[in-house]
């Protein structure tokens, strides 16, 4: 159950992640959970702790290396056991992305302010297409997550805190819960991606359930994540478009969100786009949703939504001039088949009259691309702050010495460090077969979803008071 294959570092860790780095609205405030802040960032004015703003080394070409003598004799097959290049990397563990949901937690903190039912799904609907926001262009692999791995974040300024484990290895899941520092939610789930080779592209399907819970309202919603594909990754440009309907619940009243990510079409022109409505547990629509996930999020009753879209189709919109559709092909093949064109994407969003903002991306960093296209938030996710060491659990991801080597530009040492941790975790699961005893989890527990009843894995509480003396030698 709790994983005792042998470790591969797979492609995983396409699905997942968020946007750029904005801040919380929120403040502290009387009945906040203490925490200790002594070691997750610098102090900065007014005692709001200051994060680091550019990795320690650029980003490591990949031009020189080739994937397609490693794919090409796995077309249509589970990516869970392919070994990769580190090169197509980038420095974060998978529970690293995972924690990109939390970038744009404002949403959750404004849902659990509003006092209407439909408003807050407005809101829980805007985190759910911004928790994929940060993929926008995030063409690397995180590494995948060793046994028994964490990751914890604490951040007062954007009012959260985190925990995540790798609870299972084959196949990986990956098991997170965060709380809001002011009590007024909890946001868990279990992620395991399913991977496939399609020849050009590599085809995340989502697995595992996300809730989120509004304590003031005593409301669950639950939901999955959209497919994500990222094209060329043998030939060409790389390019990324995520597809499919994921739709969210309310538990509490039966009203549901039904978003659905668009196919990039022909010519390109439903690139990143996402359409859909809110409807009560009658089906009757309440409130029509359009937008992008890599730009933003608009909403508009049902009935002004209906007559633009009438007048549209009899033309009587002026419409902007597109922009040229297509690119240009790839010089060279594979096996004959040129590379996936990349869409040119529309570069707005035509928005209805009347139409309310829910939620739009925040810029990227300066020299984001010498960083992996990370956001601003993406950037802070393993900053190893001084004397962080003796606080976290040895088993925390900011410890990994081969994400560490590949964060500094030592791509060598990297490589080495990443060979030893997977050989060292091949020895500890011939151990524990020899010993004929069962990998243990420290924070999480398997068992069924509170609210859908499917399994899950769940938080067993108490990590926050941070007694680390039996967690495992894993590094």
């Amino acid at each position: 159950m709790n994983g005792e294959e042998e470790f591969f570092d797979a492609v995983t860790g396409f699905d997942s992640d968020h946007s750029s780095g904005g801040f919380s609205e929120t403040n502290p405030v009387p009945g906040m959970i203490d925490v200790d802040t002594s070691r997750s960032g610098k102090s900065g004015e007014n005692g709001i702790q200051k994060h680091r703003t550019a990795l320690p080394a650029p980003m490591f070409t990949r031009s020189d290396f080739s994937v397609w003598s490693i794919l090409k004799k796995c077309i249509g097959l589970e990516l869970s056991k392919i070994t990769m290049p580190i090169a197509f990397n980038e420095p974060l563990s998978f529970l690293q992305r995972i924690t990109e949901y939390m970038e744009h937690v404002y949403l959750i903190h404004r849902a659990s302010r509003q006092p209407q039912t439909l408003e807050r799904m407005q809101s829980v609907a805007a985190f759910a297409v911004s928790a994929v926001a940060s993929q926008w262009e995030r063409t690397g692999k995180p590494f995948n997550p060793l046994l028994g791995e964490t990751y914890e974040l604490i951040r007062e300024d954007l009012g959260f805190r985190f925990i995540s484990e790798q609870v299972s290895h084959h196949p990986p899941v990956s098991a997170f819960y965060s709380e809001g520092l002011n009590q007024d939610f909890m946001f868990h789930g279990s992620i395991y991606p399913k991977l496939k080779f399609w020849g050009k592209s590599v085809e995340a399907e989502p697995r595992g359930t996300i809730t989120l819970e509004l304590l003031r309202h005593n409301e669950a919603y639950t939901w999955t994540n959209p497919t994500c594909c990222v094209h060329n990754v043998i030939l060409g440009q790389l390019w990324i478009e995520q597809y499919g309907t994921v739709e969210i619940l309310n538990h509490s009243t039966g009203d549901k969100c039904v978003l659905n990510f668009k196919p990039c079409g022909l010519f390109g022109k439903e690139l990143h786009r996402v359409e859909g409505h809110i409807q009560d547990k009658n089906k009757k629509k309440l409130f029509m949703i359009y937008g992008k996930w890599t730009e933003c999020l608009w909403g508009i009753d049902p009935a002004s939504y209906e007559s633009f879209k009438k007048q549209e189709r009899r033309g009587d919109h002026p419409r902007k001039a597109r922009l040229n559709p297509g690119s240009e092909k790839a010089d060279s093949s594979v096996d004959g088949d040129m590379a996936d064109d990349m869409p040119v994407a529309q570069e707005t969003v035509q928005v209805i009259p009347g139409s309310k903002l829910l939620w739009r991306i925040n810029s990227r960093p300066p020299h984001s691309a010498q960083m992996y296209n990370f956001t601003s938030f993406t950037v802070s996710l393993n900053e190893l702050e001084a004397g962080m060491e003796k606080t976290l659990p040895p088993t925390d991801c900011r410890l990994r010495p081969d994400i560490r080597g590949m964060e500094n530009g030592n791509m060598d040492l990297a490589s080495q460090e990443k060979e030893r941790l997977e050989e060292k975790q091949r020895e500890a699961r011939r151990e524990r077969a020899k010993e004929e005893t069962e990998w243990r989890t420290r924070w999480f527990y398997p068992g069924d979803n509170p609210y859908t009843g499917t399994r899950d894995w769940l938080y067993a509480g108490d990590y926050f008071e941070r007694n680390f003396s039996d967690c495992p030698d894993i590094y």
